[in-house]
């Protein structure tokens, strides 16, 4: 006979089971709960724990409560299963209907479009900060390899964060040579000093002007693919670089109640605390 710790205790087990096959299906993809993705990600746990459950339900009817469990903890496994959505809608699976694998997979289509938007949003903000100056965009890419080079496990990843950042500073560097209008022999020497500004006809030092441009275009690209990375890679919540420090607190007034050296005035305002830099 059907309880209500059963019915509860089946009802919560299918909800962690979704959501945790739910982060399985998208690590390395993006972040489920961001901003926009929140909504269908939420949506897609709880229509999957409601699947759950009433499978549940119905082999509790039958007199099993073990087969519950069991159907309450791993049939939302589907939704790690379900990680190639986007294909099976576009090709069907199992003979059915194309328009029916569309329907059952719309929401995890829906999600992953979310997830992509959260990201580029992520992404395009960190780098309309570093894109103020030039040298920003080096600065940001050693401070954010910095908060995650070394916590990586994947040597692949940590490698072509290392090329991205590694690029990035020299074509940043070639810029400040062209700014300080260094010697055209000086400049070609270091473009020869990284492989991915060798090539003559690409990087030629003739138009120094359409030169700087190409190169702060590829280092913002180079940088966006570096950060659209690290946020694959589950680092959603580094601070934005350039980031605004901390004000410096005030030393403590003397004994008496008032600085030195100034004398008691009582219609000067209290200064207003710059709450956006918190």
């Amino acid at each position: 006979m059907l309880s209500w710790d059963v019915l509860v205790g089946t009802i919560l087990l299918s909800l962690v089971s979704a959501y945790g096959f739910l982060r399985l299906r998208c690590r390395g993809t993006g972040n489920p709960f961001g901003r926009r993705a929140r909504r269908w990600a939420i949506t897609i746990v709880v229509i999957t724990a409601t699947l759950a459950t009433g499978v549940g339900l119905a082999a509790i009817a039958a007199g099993n409560h073990t087969i519950a469990a069991y159907v309450g903890l791993i049939l939302p496994s589907g939704l790690w299963l379900g990680k190639a959505s986007g294909q099976l809608s576009r090709q069907g699976s199992s003979g059915l209907p194309r328009h029916l694998v569309a329907l059952a997979t719309l929401p995890l289509r829906r999600l992953d479009d979310r997830m992509a938007d959260d990201m580029q949003d992520w992404c395009d903000t960190r780098l309309r900060a570093a894109s103020t100056k030039p040298q920003w965009l080096s600065d940001a890419a050693e401070y954010y390899y910095n908060q995650v080079g070394s916590r990586l496990k994947d040597g692949r990843a940590r490698d072509q964060l290392t090329r991205w950042r590694d690029s990035v500073g020299h074509k940043i560097a070639v810029v400040r040579l062209i700014d300080l209008q260094t010697t055209a022999a000086r400049l070609q020497s270091a473009l020869q000093d990284h492989p991915d500004t060798r090539d003559g006809r690409k990087y030629a030092v003739e138009d120094l002007p359409r030169l700087a441009r190409r190169l702060l275009a590829e280092a913002e690209n180079e940088l966006h693919l570096f950060l659209a990375l690290i946020y694959r890679l589950g680092y959603h919540r580094l601070l934005i670089y350039p980031f605004r420090p901390q004000p410096v607190p005030r030393p403590s007034p003397p004994p008496g109640g008032e600085p030195a050296g100034r004398e008691p005035t009582h219609s000067e305002p209290s200064a207003p605390t710059d709450t956006s830099a918190l």
